[in-house]
């Protein structure tokens, strides 16, 4: 049996866990060390005293990432693997072995790093998820508002469209200042509610108004409020980032606004502008369903430099849209992938498409559902807007809407070519009518 060449003596692989990190150099005795700062440059000082050049460490929690971080400032050339594919023989899981085995697998080459971005682009995902965060935090405490508008038979948010809005926030926060009266209630709401649902919403505003749920209405408005100078801060930190990435504030406001944004969309004045720039001038915003807030979440996650991909293919396996498939002789089943935030962000993409009415994506959906049912139509439609991502970002391929009519003329041709092929091979041949 031919040997399994050893192409560096020298690397290293590090178990790391939330207190200490077991260092072996080439399989061989591993080293404790601990996770305080000054026992991380120690070992760093070490490994380069004993002339390593490349690291291997799988990617647990966030335990690896201050490690990654001191390591590559120290020039030494370091992997982020994935845990499954550094998988010891069972029964001997410890964290003595399992430095030994990355470190034997790095040194014979079997291990390639994860995708991991740049110093800016992190920092920006930091903000972006904290950010995200905040969002799910304030909308638990929008439903603690409703919670206690039930429990006083209070109707109003079921009667309006956002509680959160201008005219529910204006109401809310008059309950709270303790004024019940209906009528006064109503003054404070917009014009048009006023014209289409007044007698509604005065209905729903006669509460029973107990002390202790009016209580809990003021703790979960307060909550609310609070969240949200949480999400402004974000936005200033990103706004920030962004121009330290990008170029300076005095130029982003030069061009249009990009697709209209949500509700959680970060105000930052000249978004748009910037993330274009960030883009090498490549619009990614003319992909159905990607607005500047969903450009920015992708961003945050992968860089602008998509090249790490080498195709298609692999941008939208990584995220988990592709579906995946195992393999062992003759025998081939489907495999279930976990998506990733990127992955997630494209699926959010894609429920807002299958809603357009005229889009070639949207009938490709709904073509797809009628087959195979909607969770499978989705994620295809995902990997679709992801994998036009990718074409985008790397070639600059500009997106062309071919329209809903063009797109089921293309597809009726190909059930015509399907049939014609059954046709054939039964010895039939088909007539058109």
């Amino acid at each position: 049996m031919k040997a399994l060449p050893v192409l560096d003596p020298r690397a290293t692989g590090i178990d790391v866990g939330s207190e200490h990190l077991h260092v072996s150099i080439g399989g061989g005795a591993p080293r404790v060390f601990g996770t305080m700062t000054r026992d991380i440059g120690s070992l760093v000082r070490w490994l380069r005293e004993e002339g390593v050049r490349s690291v291997a460490m799988e990617a647990t929690g966030v335990y690896w990432m201050c490690l990654y971080a001191a390591l590559t400032s120290a020039g030494i050339e370091v992997l982020v693997v994935n845990g499954r594919h550094v998988r010891n023989v069972p029964g001997r899981k410890t964290d003595m072995a399992d430095c030994q085995w990355i470190a034997t697998l790095h040194a014979h080459g079997l291990l390639s790093s994860g995708f991991v971005p740049s110093v800016a682009i992190r920092q920006l995902q930091d903000y972006m998820r904290l950010r995200e965060d905040h969002i799910r935090m304030a909308a638990t405490h929008v439903q603690h508002m409703q919670k206690a508008l039930e429990r006083m038979n209070v109707k109003f948010h079921d009667v309006i469209s956002d509680v959160t809005g201008a005219s529910g926030m204006r109401v809310i926060r008059a309950m709270v200042a303790g004024e019940q009266n209906p009528q006064a209630l109503l003054q404070l709401c917009d014009v048009q509610i006023r014209k289409s649902k007044a007698e509604r919403v005065v209905e729903s505003l006669r509460g029973t108004w107990q002390s202790e749920h009016l209580f809990a209405l003021r703790h979960a408005l307060a909550g609310w409020d609070f969240y949200q100078q949480q999400i402004r801060e974000c936005d200033v930190a990103i706004e920030q980032v962004l121009h330290d990435i990008g170029e300076p504030p005095e130029a982003a406001g030069k061009t249009g606004a990009g697709k209209p944004g949500g509700p959680n969309t970060p105000r930052i004045t000249g978004l748009h502008r910037m993330l274009v720039s960030m883009c090498g001038d490549v619009d990614p915003t003319m992909i159905p369903g990607m607005a500047d807030h969903s450009l920015l979440r992708v961003i945050s996650e992968t860089g602008v430099d998509l090249s790490h991909w080498p195709s298609a293919a692999h941008f939208t396996s990584w995220s988990g849209l592709a579906p995946g498939a195992a393999q062992s002789g003759k025998r081939r089943k489907s495999q279930a992938r976990p998506l990733n935030r990127v992955g997630h962000i494209f699926c959010d993409m894609a429920r807002s498409v299958t809603k357009t009415k005229d889009s070639a994506f949207g009938g490709f959906y709904r073509r797809l559902k009628a087959r195979r049912g909607g969770l499978v139509a989705l994620k295809a439609l995902a990997r679709k807007l992801a994998a036009m991502f990718w074409h985008v970002m790397l070639h600059g391929t500009e997106y062309v809407e071919e329209g809903l009519r063009r797109y089921e003329e293309r597809a009726q041709l190909s059930e015509q070519r399907v049939l014609s092929k059954l046709a054939r091979k039964h010895g039939m041949q088909l007539v058109a009518q």
